[in-house]
């Protein structure tokens, strides 16, 4: 029942506040905008070691903006205290206002240690036109990252290349040691470069690399049962145009999907960039309604069970599953085991990188970028400890607090 005494519907949504037993409950909130926390009086793990110096302010206030630019605005006007900023553009050029010159706000960067990353252009291999590798390895060619990254993102970004980035279980240079025995117990086949040739991107950024990669993109669609025709690249046997659909459901993607899109249609191909709303990309997604689109799989430095939705042969089949790819793949789903049941660090990261390389050489997505940091912008009142937690990025709120003699420079609110 709930505070009323009345049997609850489990299957309705609600917005009763949830009992709780942490440092903080919810004071108010407008459902939509804002939400408020207080600090509990006589926390019961307040003096735990684990607590200790957490949880230092009595009140916590998210304000919530369906508008990045407002929100930008809005923290300009010292209406907001901190903000973490996503947007390369916005760093690179929305920060330039009085406050920061006079160094009452604060722009600083915290690198991300804690997680790992691929962000991707994936391809939706249960359609026949993806099937084939050569194929998905020559889009990997058309995408011209070099120059993208220097006109719309202000050459902040560096380009992914792993399935976990940013983290000791990234593959690099060949195989070897434990994780070369991992991969030579795998019965089923292995791309043969996993032993030879350690992954790289194709790299753009000048005409005669662009030249270059259009070339070895054409050679590559040969092997892969196509041909230039009239300007068309073509099935050989059929006659039929490869024409592919970059859905997407936010205007950002949309603009660097549109920036893709010429390169793709130089080599032949019909390109249309289909921008839906929300629900529709998402009953999309679920029913596997798309040729590619842009996905995001975050990666902790343990990974485990999750692997299996994230390209298991079972999971391809799950509707609403992570396996956007449909990756169905024995070779791996035997090393997603090796993960999952590693019984030592030291097998642990072996096997993952194992996973990674096997994954990166069937060329199952395209690349995209990351940044590695957290871009954090904040009014200078606040103070923090001198040594930073290893894991923790910026840690804000958990580990800052009030600092009155900062505030005091900074001014009030105006």
């Amino acid at each position: 029942t709930d505070a009323q005494g009345r049997k609850r519907d489990i299957s309705a949504t609600t917005l009763e506040p949830p009992l709780g037993c942490g440092a903080y409950r919810i004071k108010e909130f407008i459902a939509g905008r804002t939400i408020v926390y207080e600090r509990v009086k006589n926390y019961w793990g307040e003096k735990l070691p684990v607590n200790v110096g957490q949880h230092n302010f009595n009140e916590l206030r998210y304000e919530y903006f369906r508008d990045s630019t407002v929100a930008l605005e809005a923290f300009k006007a010292d209406h907001i205290d901190w903000r973490t900023e996503n947007s390369a553009k916005a760093w690179a050029t929305g920060y330039d206002f009085p406050a920061v010159r006079e160094k009452r706000v604060i722009l600083e960067e915290f690198e991300i240690r804690s997680s790992g990353v691929m962000q991707a252009f994936v391809f939706n291999t249960r359609r026949d036109k993806f099937k084939d590798p050569r194929l998905r390895r020559a889009f990997n060619h058309m995408f011209d990252f070099e120059e993208m990254n220097k006109q719309i993102f202000f050459g902040q970004y560096k380009r992914i290349a792993s399935y976990f980035e940013g983290t000791e279980l990234a593959a690099r240079d060949l195989p070897e040691g434990l994780e070369l025995e991992i991969l030579k117990s795998v019965k089923d086949p292995i791309p043969p470069e996993v032993f030879t040739t350690p992954y790289a991107n194709p790299v753009n950024g000048s005409p005669e690399a662009v030249r270059a990669n259009l070339r070895e993109a054409i050679r590559l669609m040969r092997e892969a049962g196509y041909e230039v025709k009239d300007r068309k690249l073509v099935n050989a046997k059929t006659g039929e145009q490869l024409a592919v659909e970059l859905l997407v459901s936010d205007p950002n993607s949309e603009r660097f999907m549109l920036f893709y899109k010429p390169a793709l249609e130089r080599l032949g191909i019909a390109v249309t960039v289909r921008t839906v709303d929300d629900a529709q990309y998402e009953n999309r997604l679920r029913q596997w309604d798309f040729d590619i689109t842009t996905a995001v799989w975050g990666q902790s430095l343990s990974p485990g069970n999750e692997q299996r939705g994230f390209w298991g042969s079972q999971a391809a089949d799950q509707p609403g599953s992570r396996n956007l790819v449909g990756i169905k793949n024995p070779a791996v789903d035997a090393l997603i085991d090796k993960v999952i049941f590693a019984t030592n660090r030291e097998e642990l990261v072996a096997a993952t990188k194992a996973l990674d390389r096997v994954l990166l050489w069937n060329h199952y997505v395209v690349p995209q970028w990351t940044y590695g940091k957290q871009r954090t912008a904040r009014w200078d009142r606040f103070g923090r400890p001198k040594e930073m937690p290893r894991y923790g990025a910026a840690a804000f709120p958990t580990i800052w607090w009030w600092d009155a003699e900062k505030a005091a420079k900074v001014g009030n609110r105006s």
